[in-house]
């Protein structure tokens, strides 16, 4: 067996490509990493079409869930403050379901099958991925969140003039729920924890959401205000009222917003952690 020295092979290939670099072993430059914004829009729409395709039973099953709880309290609750949390509680309850459930379950899936590596080895911002996944599941709760919350103002007699708040509501208890859906995902050891955690998670939604506040025991109630989705739910419920307090409902919202960027922050801190293992 001959051996050939490294030093002509070197040349020849400097000299078939020029723009290479002439020391031996060298790495090539790596393309520059996408910036953020671009990163997250294709993150996005990818998600987005892939939701469309796989999610659409599903959430069919997250309305036809939430309008039937509806129905079931229309014959213990007449009206008044219940009426009003239990239509914001079902509205907001559609949101976890997708958002929550779903996003947990998604993300214990690629970490399970490691789809995180095929994440890694581009050049994405890791923000990016977090963020345009919970955004396209959040947004993919918009239809069944609007028809959950025009049936149950009918069903309750509930003014329907300021429904327009589901505008700042979904996307904001959307990315609080998509947060800790993700986070759920990411940071559970197994797949099939990551299932159980995101369907705990939208267990509490339905049973602190739904169930009007004064009702509940007071541990019970500290836990309905540590839930990010209960801030949400708060807005919604006083934009029933004859007379809205809206600056209770701007306080709401931007609780709400503080508890998104904060959850999200989690996710996306759990996706490095999670992606270099």
């Amino acid at each position: 067996m001959s051996i050939v020295p490294a030093a002509p092979i070197a040349e020849a290939a400097q000299a078939w490509a020029p723009g290479a670099p002439a020391a031996a072993g060298a790495a090539a430059p790596l393309a520059p990493r996408a910036r953020l914004l671009p990163a997250l829009a294709a993150v996005y729409r990818a998600q987005l079409s892939r939701a469309r395709v796989s999610r659409i039973p599903l959430l069919f099953v997250a309305t036809f869930q939430s309008v039937g709880i509806m129905v079931l309290m229309r014959g213990v609750v007449d009206g008044g403050s219940e009426a009003r949390a239990v239509v914001a509680g079902s509205s907001v309850l559609v949101v976890a379901f997708v958002a929550l459930n779903l996003l947990a379950q998604y993300f214990g899936q690629l970490r399970a099958t490691g789809g995180l590596d095929h994440y890694a080895t581009l050049p994405v911002p890791p923000a990016a991925v977090v963020l345009g996944a919970a955004g396209a599941y959040a947004s993919f709760t918009v239809p069944g969140t609007v028809v959950t919350a025009v049936i149950g103002s009918l069903l309750f007699g509930l003014p329907l003039g300021h429904l327009w708040i589901l505008a700042a509501v979904v996307p904001l208890a959307g990315a609080a729920l998509a947060g800790l859906g993700a986070a759920l995902g990411l940071l559970a050891p197994r797949q099939e924890l990551a299932t159980l955690l995101g369907q705990l998670g939208m267990s509490a939604a339905l049973l602190l959401g739904v169930l009007p506040a004064d009702r509940l025991p007071g541990p019970i109630g500290w836990a309905r205000d540590l839930l990010p989705s209960t801030y949400g739910v708060e807005a919604l419920a006083r934009t029933f009222e004859p007379h809205p307090d809206w600056a209770a409902v701007g306080v709401d919202l931007a609780v709400c917003g503080a508890v998104g960027v904060v959850s999200l922050a989690v996710a996306t801190w759990a996706y490095r952690r999670a992606a270099v293992r």
